[in-house]
């Protein structure tokens, strides 16, 4: 069983360490939970059960443990305002999942979003190919 206060302050740090190196804060982020299990038949039912909450699902990939044994990964994906609250919401509802599962959730990560760079969105911006 995952302890909801121990995420909480999981999360919390990561963001805090983010916003302080500079990522932005008003940027929509993609949020990746990172879920493991040994038998990729189960991971796939689980990830069918998740993928029907509305979160999008990255292909699973197989890894080889020390041991020699076999494990199978993938990340759970969601494009989100960078809030604790939100976080710890979307936990609350697929942890279950995973548990229920068998599966091993392995924490959740996002990448930096830089204030400066330009906006995807902007109509300014010139795209040139190579063919100009």
């Amino acid at each position: 069983m995952y302890n909801q206060a121990e995420l909480d302050q999981e999360t919390n740090e990561i963001i805090t360490d983010l916003f302080n190196d500079g990522s932005d804060p008003n940027a929509l982020y993609i949020v990746e939970h990172h879920i493991a299990h040994r038998n990729f038949d189960k991971l796939e039912k689980l990830v069918i059960d998740i993928f029907k909450l509305g979160y999008e699902i990255a292909d699973a990939e197989e890894f080889e443990e020390e041991d020699g044994s076999t494990i199978f990964c993938c990340d759970v994906v969601s494009e989100i305002e960078l809030k604790p609250e939100l976080i710890a919401k979307q936990q609350q509802e697929i942890i279950p999942l995973i548990e229920k599962a068998g599966a091993v959730y392995e924490g959740w990560g996002t990448y930096f979003e830089d204030p400066n760079a330009p906006d995807e969105d902007d109509d300014d911006i010139q795209f040139y190919d190579d063919e100009e």
